[in-house]
């Protein structure tokens, strides 16, 4: 199994010495409620766990919430309610959803303010090492006493000091200096430490928590590709200084970025769609599709369009692992090529879209073997199985599926059999034309009667 790693620029072999693999993912900050971005990162980072599980890796999880930070103080200040209350709400919100899209839950969520004391214990050993420096109650990183700062962003050192997200402070030593702890302002919580009340920088929370929860070394460290720079680039040197250099992430993975229509997604024009919206207009299954249907590291456009498409992908997948036909000639359908196929994409830096190929492969050769009268019993058992490495359920989150009435129309199906082999034709027409009518096609064949919802 390979993987890309943006620290070396290159797909390496993914192993572990001992079988588990700890993973760390950079979660939300929850100052509105999630949307669409944040979701197709969670998918992503669900199937790298599924995915690793399936190959018998042990997956520790840890992701977290930045539940402080300028956001949350403002958009809590402007609606008059407290920045516990603000991120309590949105993070509930954000786990429902992430549950609604079949995210499984990571192991822990630490939350920024609730790790206080081990982010202080972590500034005050770079500070004792010479790596940060106290200005009047905010205390900094010094950049230049770390030699390879920039080595995950490649970023020259004239791109560093013009880079997105630098503060600007002219207390700083150096205008590349991040903030490891804001002393506090009016009108904001804030916290004990040796430097008086304030609260931790954005980048310093990363470092701490998976430090903790994590302490034998992250494996994967994970993220939007928004965050290579500056929150990643400085989770490096602030780790990695403080710990003498030992390395922080084996394998740093980062998604691709999800614009709406052509165009990035931004509050100033408008164009955010949270998950809640995107939940009211598609099925859980057709979003997740739709996430994992362009590699992780490539870019992907949201549309109505291209979500109703995966509507009807998931229907076709649903229709070939469900397929009811009884009587067969005795020959089995093989699967194994195709599963084999599936996970040569996958363990190729987990090309989501080739194996989703041979899945709808898979899914063809299902429909056409079961007409020629071949039991594909075995071949829908993995089908079901290659689905569900990619967290898709065909058994669940499914309003069209005839899961919940299949048992009644079986019987409805084998009454109008009965009624055939009586000559009582006129009672069996009149079962398949009401059957019609709620939305459910009999086909009758040399080989038995089938019956499906239309539209699977």
């Amino acid at each position: 199994m390979k993987l890309y790693n943006t620290l070396s620029g290159r797909k390496e072999e993914f192993t572990t010495s001992d079988g588990n693999v700890r993973m760390y993912v950079c979660g939300i900050t929850p100052y509105a409620p999630s949307h669409i971005g944040h979701a197709m990162m969670s998918v992503v980072f669900d199937v790298v766990r599924r995915y690793l599980e399936f190959k018998g890796y042990a997956v520790v999880h840890i992701q977290n919430f930045t539940d402080v930070d300028d956001k949350i103080i403002q958009a809590a200040n402007d609606i008059g309610i407290s920045t516990d209350e603000l991120s309590e709400t949105n993070i509930r919100q954000y786990l429902e959803e992430m549950d609604a899209l079949n995210v499984l839950r990571a192991h822990t969520y630490p939350r920024a303010t609730t790790e206080i004391p081990a982010i202080v214990n972590m500034i005050e050993s770079l500070e004792n090492q010479g790596y940060a420096y106290n200005v009047n109650g905010d205390v900094y990183f010094r950049v230049g006493r770390n030699a390879d700062y920039g080595k995950l962003s490649r970023r020259t050192q004239e791109d560093l000091l013009a880079g997105a997200r630098v503060e600007v402070d002219e207390l700083k030593e150096d205008p590349r200096d991040f903030a490891l702890w804001k002393s506090q302002k009016p009108d904001e919580p804030a916290w004990s430490s040796p430097w008086g009340a304030g609260r931790p920088g954005w980048h310093i929370e990363c470092s701490a928590m998976s430090m903790r929860y994590l302490n034998e070394g992250v494996d994967i460290h994970g993220g939007g590709q928004d965050l290579i720079f500056p929150h990643h680039e400085n989770e490096i040197a602030q780790s990695e200084s403080y710990s003498q250099q030992k390395p922080f992430a084996r394998f740093w993975l980062h998604n691709g970025l999800l614009s709406i229509n052509e165009d990035k997604m931004s509050k100033s024009i408008g164009n955010v769609i949270t998950v809640g919206e995107a939940l009211e207009r598609f099925s859980p299954l057709a979003l997740r599709l739709f996430f994992l249907s362009s590699h992780y590291r490539n870019p992907l456009v949201f549309s109505d369009q291209n979500i109703q498409a995966q509507e009807r992908a998931i229907e076709r997948i649903r229709n070939a692992a469900t397929n009811r036909r009884q009587h067969t000639n005795g020959e089995v359908l093989d699967a194994s090529e195709f599963e084999r196929t599936f996970i040569g994409a996958m363990d190729d830096d987990l090309n989501t879209p080739r194996a989703l190929a041979a899945v709808f492969d898979l899914s063809r050769e299902i429909n056409r073997a079961s007409e020629q009268g071949k039991d594909v019993t075995s071949s829908q058992d993995t089908l079901r199985e290659l689905v569900g490495i990619l967290g898709i359920d065909l058994e669940s989150q499914s309003s069209d599926s005839d899961g919940d009435i299949a048992p009644f129309v079986d019987l409805l199906v084998n009454i109008r059999t009965e009624l055939r082999g009586a000559r009582q034709f006129a009672l069996a027409d009149r079962i398949r034309d009401e059957l019609g009518e709620l939305g459910v096609s009999i086909e009758d064949s040399s080989q038995g009667t089938e019956w499906r919802i239309r539209g699977n």
